[in-house]
Order: structure tokens, then C-alpha cells, then sequence
């Protein structure tokens, strides 16, 4: 994971570019990855872990309409989030992740592993809909965070 942050600050910093991260179930091991590279600081702005409802609403400023039609772990919560880290910020790219870690919490419809990845560059918002299979929350975590990276990578040109 280390070589992949290392690349992704490099060509941030090459392009003169900003990131951003709202982050829920992946508890700032996101915001992590990028700050443990050295020079990290000239292109990482703002890393938000925002893991209750609560704090998505009061820090984040997402409507609790969202929330109460669409739940946390929603297609529609991570487009809010990603949006709302992006104007706070003012990144060039903004990501917001959203998920269930378990080992609880999960359902039918919203499985332990799912995940919704947000990124957002320019005006384009891409939202990516996962379901890691249920090897613990630690293992999750890790997945959602490796495939986060290799969306930054792949959305620096």
C-alpha cells in the first residue's frame, strides 16, 4: 500500500494538484495512507472522519433527509458527502467512503462489505458500489482503503 501512496502524492504534487477525504467506515486509515508519505503535506488539505450520523449531518452538513430515506450507506449519502468535503475544501479531488466494516450492522439489502467509494474531480462525481467479501472489519477496511487508492491513481492524468 505504501508504494501506491508514495506514487499518488508524487503525481498530486507533480500536477500541482489537491485531495481531500470525508471518511466513515474506513476511520481515517484513508487520510493515513497519504499522510504517512513524506511531502504529503503540499497536497493533502483536509482529511474529515466523519463516523456517525451525527457528525455527517453537523460536520459534513449532510441533509438528515439523506440519511433517513437513503441510510449512511447509500449511493446518495456518498455523492453528499463528496460534494460537501469538496466545498469545504476546495480540492481539486475530493473522496468520500461510506461503508459496513462489520462484523455487525449489516442486512439483506446492505451486507457487511458493502462500500460506496465517491470521487469527485472537477465537476464529475464518479460513485463506486463494492462488496468486499466478509473476512473481518480490519480486512474490509484495508480493501476499501487499497481500492480508494487505486481510484486516485487512475483519476491522476
Amino acid at each position: 500500500m505504501k508504494s501506491i501512496s508514495k506514487k499518488i502524492v508524487k503525481k498530486l504534487i507533480k500536477k500541482k494538484i489537491k485531495i481531500s477525504f470525508a471518511e466513515s467506515c474506513t476511520g481515517g486509515q484513508l487520510s493515513s495512507a497519504i499522510t504517512s508519505v513524506s511531502g504529503s503535506s503540499k497536497v493533502f488539505t483536509l482529511g474529515l472522519v466523519v463516523y456517525s450520523n451525527e457528525s455527517k449531518i453537523k460536520i459534513l452538513k449532510i441533509s438528515k433527509k439523506i440519511i433517513k430515506k437513503y441510510g449512511a450507506v447509500s449511493k446518495e449519502a456518498c455523492i453528499a458527502m463528496v460534494k460537501n468535503i469538496s466545498q469545504i475544501s476546495k480540492s481539486d479531488i475530493s473522496i468520500s467512503i461510506t461503508g459496513i466494516a462489520g462484523p455487525s450492522g449489516g442486512s439483506k439489502q446492505k451486507p457487511v462489505g458493502l462500500v460506496y467509494i465517491g470521487l469527485k474531480k472537477a465537476n464529475k462525481i464518479n460513485v463506486n458500489r463494492f462488496i468486499f467479501i466478509n473476512k473481518g472489519r480490519s480486512y474490509i477496511q484495508k480493501l476499501a482503503v487499497n481500492k480508494c487508492l487505486k481510484l486516485i491513481l487512475s483519476s491522476i492524468k
